[in-house]
């Protein structure tokens, strides 16, 4: 169930890298782009449609010819962020983990998936709408069977040797502790974001190393 839903994110992902009508496709990223930076600036709760229209300079009437309402946007936004997800970690599953330590791969694994983090503006928002609107609740369940399939995936090809069911295990509190600090680490800059990468690497190093 879980690899078919994966799958399907990937079918989708190659159609959005090609879209059939170019010029609405450009006038849907610029809703979300605006969209992004308007969470980031006044957040989920002081965002509406009107809002989103006038710092695009159209009618909420033309905003409406691309997404229905703001749940539609967000859902949309949500969907850009999980296709970027994906192809963060198809690109680290590409690599060759079977001849790869277990420093260097958190080492390369946790500034590319942190990437993705950083390059979404409004991401706290955007987590807080699709953990809290249940138009968008079902994006946060894809994203985490994503994120604890592909990671369970790799630590087997890093040779960790336990069952699937403790590589799963593990591969969800990798999850749940790169996501929390990923969210905090976007927050900060220089010095003290350095720090506290390295400090989340060393938890993950731990993490994989234990029997």
């Amino acid at each position: 169930m879980v690899e078919h839903r994966i799958e399907g994110r990937k079918r989708r992902i190659a159609q959005q890298r090609t879209p059939r009508q170019e010029r609405s496709q450009q006038r849907r990223d610029d809703i979300l782009q605006t969209t992004a930076a308007l969470l980031e600036r006044v957040g989920f709760d002081d965002l509406t449609t009107i809002l989103i229209a006038k710092e695009m300079g159209i009618s909420v009437g033309s905003l409406y010819h691309y997404f229905p309402n703001k749940q539609a946007i967000l859902y949309a936004l949500g969907e850009r962020w999980l296709a970027e997800q994906t192809r963060a970690l198809e690109e680290i599953a590409a690599q060759d983990l079977e001849a790869m330590d277990l420093e260097t791969f958190i080492d390369t694994s946790f500034p590319r998936m942190l990437a993705v983090y950083r390059e979404q503006r409004g991401m706290l928002p955007l987590v807080q709408a699709m953990w809290a609107v249940p138009e968008l609740r079902d994006l946060d369940d894809e994203h985490d069977e994503l994120v604890i399939t592909e990671l369970a995936q790799m630590f087997k090809r890093l040779g960790l040797s336990h069952s699937k069911a403790e590589r799963e295990r593990r591969a969800w509190l990798m999850l749940e502790m790169i996501h929390a600090l990923f969210i905090s680490i976007v927050e900060q800059s220089g010095a003290r974001a350095a720090r506290s990468l390295a400090d989340l690497k060393a938890l993950g190093l731990t993490l994989l190393q234990r029997d």
